[in-house]
This record gives C-alpha cells, structure tokens and sequence, in this order.
C-alpha cells in the first residue's frame, strides 16, 4: 500500500474532523490502524478537533463505598443538617503480628546449597558472601520450600497484603 497524495490528503482531512484511526483506516481501505498513526505521526500532525459524543454520555456506575481512612474523622449529616458535621467512631485496624523472633539452628542441623533436598528449609541466614553463610536445613512440609516458623515469615495472606496496598496509597 503506498501513501497517494489523496490519501494524504483524505487522511488529514479525517483526522481533523476526529475520526479515529480505526475509523480513519476503515475509510481509506486496505490500511490497518496502526499504519494511519504512523502516517499522521510521520506528517506531524496534531490538534484534533474533538470527536463527536452522542447526544445522551454513558451513565456512570455508583461508587461502593469506601472504607474510612485510619484516623480520619467519618462525617455523617442526620436528617436536614447537611451542614453540620458529627464525628462518627472509627474503626481501628488490628494491629500487626509481631515480627517473628530469628530461630536459633543447631549446627548439625545447618545445610549448604549441596545438601538440601525436597525435604529441607531453604530459608537463607547470613551473606552469601561470607563463610559463615547457611540455609535452615530443618525439616519441611513435603511440597514447601520452608519449615514451618520459615514460611510465617515468608508468607502473608493475600488479603492482608492488599489491605496493607490500600492503606499505602491513601
């Protein structure tokens, strides 16, 4: 497909008049929309007049609520006192576990890399830089790579790290 200069020319005049390039492709005829932004962005062109909305906008979905932010106040208005503000009772988050204490591992029971199997935690203790650098090595769950006070470390529910997401963004 080569670019006419009434290609051209019917392109710009498209996409003055809005169209998409989608709209502007199916127009023109055996041309994909990618190669109408390409032309446009090669003929540098811009200043788009906005393209037309029919007459009745889409409707907008409700807004669940939102849960109220830690420490800020809930307003709640009761009855025809729009303005006048009462604060309601917040709801405190739980607080979080603690961390776990470091478990203390026996020497026998510390693995190198070269001795773990299915069956060992693989929780790394130190650097792996330095010689005293060691893995668990205490038994694990068949299918998990750590023992059990490993794995409470390591994992967290799903829904806590969300909550926690949440509360980092607002």
């Amino acid at each position: 497909m080569s670019w006419t200069d009434e290609r051209v020319d019917l392109l710009k005049k498209l996409w003055a008049d809005g169209l998409s390039a989608s709209q502007i492709a199916g127009e023109l005829g055996n041309v994909t929309r990618n190669a109408v932004i390409g032309k446009v962005h090669r003929l540098g062109l811009s200043g788009r007049a906005k393209p037309t909305r029919t007459a009745a906008s889409r409707p907008r979905r409700p807004r669940a609520p939102s849960a109220p932010q830690h420490g800020a106040a809930n307003f709640v208005s009761h009855g025809n006192t729009a303005l006048k503000a009462e604060t309601a009772p917040v709801a405190m988050p739980k607080p979080r576990p603690q961390p776990v204490a470091e478990l203390v591992i026996p020497k026998a029971e510390r693995k190198s890399i070269l001795q773990l199997t299915e069956f060992t935690c693989k929780w790394p203790v130190g650097d792996p830089t330095q010689e005293d650098f060691y893995f668990c090595g205490r038994r694990s769950e068949t299918g998990m790579p750590y023992c059990d006070h490993h794995a409470r470390v390591a994992y967290q529910p799903a829904q806590d790290r969300r909550r926690e997401k949440r509360a980092a963004r607002g």
